[in-house]
């Protein structure tokens, strides 16, 4: 029988630090050169030239036990066992040949019922420490453990080799029968993630979300891309946030009146909802004191800012620039939040919001959806993509994404919109596509739609006035739109009349139907929700 290659990862006591305090990781970071320290606290790291994740460098061991299951097509791409075995060869050498290691040992999901034990083993402290803000600690209150309880032993369930400074030699590469110097691999039925490559630390939180994608199922709870947030005072008036990038997701969320359960992955089990995490992982870009006031308080020791520019000489951050990349990011605890919940737990959630920023300028700001509308717009997941941000991209574009994160998904999507449709039948949640994008014309014509008008309606549906209201139904999509709404001209609620050109909307709204037409083409779905779409 062949060797694990996994069982000669040397974690020896005197050459791997192993559960360290954010405060030990902090300095090691600092001694080694991994980071500086901000004068907000926070630990500042680069993460070279992957600034983001690297979707086609990532790729899934393809096995007898899971390949009926999965998703194949651009998401997923295989990896075959012999090749998973070089990789795991290269990368557990690699590690190994190392002075030190840093190993982490935490959660993915607050419920214990439903928890994941991940084991992180990093050539970087800063990666470690990462690692501690994003997963859920042992012993602490965010792992349900009350003041003077015994901590549970640990059981693992996945393993991730972070050996992202190094990269795949030609020699390398042609051995393994691969050819690119950058390797994601995962494997479902090992539970082993390998990074190779990247520094980006978000590669370890989303392959531990793609594993959640793919076990929670399997005990009937449904993995959502999506924040949640409970109210302060009412603390069974749970909602959930489901949006791509840019449509609003962590700023919506973000609510001084509510209490915070998480801001990005989340379970759905016959008890209620739960955070997957036990930390945040938001965008700096532009971020103020005043505009996100709970992230900017967040930004703290302990927290760790990625790809952030702070000057030389006072370490203060500059929020405003793109130096290395948009997508700067922060990690921190989601007890660094004021009046965050913990343990990240509640229960079922009266009111689901579909986010997208539409930048055709022809989508209602906000529209109630039917059962089969909700499992239409979940499954097309869409938002827009704007001019400008990609070469080539001279007008709007659609881009959608299944279930709003189409990319962490395993398994084919009509399956997780299934299982969300029979959650929201049971507990009779009600849904909303809240659109934050353009309104009087597309992107570079119209305007963006007010944050006091977006803030109104999200009111108006946690306080449940929105769902008494009258409605009137739009011509093209077919959604049903509220006649009126407090804080909200009455004007802006039907896009068509805040057009100039009544042709020119029409023929836009027809564009924009044609490309959810020819999205929902490509899955396979009820008739009664494809029924449900845009009418051409």
């Amino acid at each position: 029988m062949t060797s694990n290659p996994l069982d000669r990862l040397d974690l020896s006591p005197n050459r791997c630090h192993s559960n360290l305090s954010s405060a030990e990781l902090v300095e090691r970071a600092v001694s080694a050169g991994e980071g500086v320290l901000a004068s907000n606290g926070a630990l500042v790291c680069l993460t070279g030239d992957r600034t983001g994740r690297s979707p086609k460098d990532k790729h899934l061991e393809d096995t007898p036990g899971i390949h009926d299951k999965i998703w194949w097509g651009k998401v997923n791409t295989p990896l075959t066992p012999a090749q998973f075995d070089g990789a795991l060869e290269i990368a557990v050498a690699y590690l190994n040949s190392r002075p030190k290691v840093f190993k982490f040992e935490g959660y993915a999901g607050a419920d214990p019922k439903h928890r994941l034990g991940v084991q992180v083993v990093t050539e970087q402290a800063w990666h470690s420490l990462f690692a501690q803000t994003l997963f859920i600690r042992q012993g602490t209150a965010a792992a349900g453990v009350k003041p003077g309880e015994p901590t549970p032993p640990f059981k693992k369930d996945w393993t991730i080799l972070n050996a992202g400074r190094m990269r795949l030699t030609g020699e390398q590469q042609a051995k393994l029968g691969y050819k690119a110097p950058v390797l994601i691999a995962q494997s479902l039925e090992r539970r082993i993630v390998l990074i190779i490559g990247s520094e980006y630390a978000g590669e370890m939180k989303k392959s531990i979300f793609y594993a959640m994608n793919y076990d929670m199922p399997e005990v009937g709870v449904v993995p959502m891309h999506c924040s949640c947030n409970v109210d302060r005072k009412t603390r069974e008036n749970a909602a959930l946030f489901f949006g791509l990038s840019g449509t609003g997701k962590t700023t919506l969320s973000a609510d001084p009146q509510r209490a915070l359960i998480g801001d990005d992955e989340h379970g759905w089990s016959d008890d209620g909802v739960f955070n997957f995490e036990g930390g945040c992982y938001a965008k700096c870009i532009k971020l103020s004191r005043e505009g996100e006031p709970e992230i900017w308080n967040a930004i703290r020791f302990g927290s760790v800012l990625e790809n952030t520019v702070i000057d030389p000489v006072t370490r203060v951050p500059d929020y405003d620039s793109a130096k290395y990349t948009e997508n700067t990011r922060v990690t921190y605890p989601v007890d660094f939040i004021d009046g965050a919940v913990i343990p990240s737990v509640c229960g079922h959630p009266r009111n689901i919001i579909f986010l997208t920023a539409d930048a055709y300028g022809v989508m209602p700001p906000v529209s109630k959806l039917t059962p089969e509308q909700a499992m239409y717009y979940f499954i097309n997941g869409y938002t827009s993509k704007l001019a400008g941000t990609e070469a080539g991209v001279t007008e709007p574009q659609p881009n959608f994404s299944p279930c709003f994160g189409g990319v962490f998904l395993p398994r084919p999507p009509v399956m997780y919109a299934r299982m969300l449709a029979d959650k929201i039948a049971k507990h009779g949640t009600n849904v909303w596509l809240l659109n934050t994008g353009w309104t009087g014309g597309p992107y570079g014509t119209g305007s963006r739609f007010k944050l006091a008008y977006t803030r109104a309606f999200v009111s108006a549906i946690l306080n449940g006035t929105l769902a008494k209201a009258e409605y009137q139904t739009d011509p093209i999509f077919g959604l049903h739109v509220p006649k009126a709404v407090e804080g909200v001209p009455s004007e802006v609620l039907l896009p068509r009349g805040t057009w100039n050109d009544g042709a020119a909307y029409d023929a836009q709204a027809k564009k924009l139907a044609q490309g959810f037409r020819e999205n929902d083409k490509t899955f396979e779905m009820p008739e009664n929700v494809r029924a449900a779409g845009p009418r051409l």
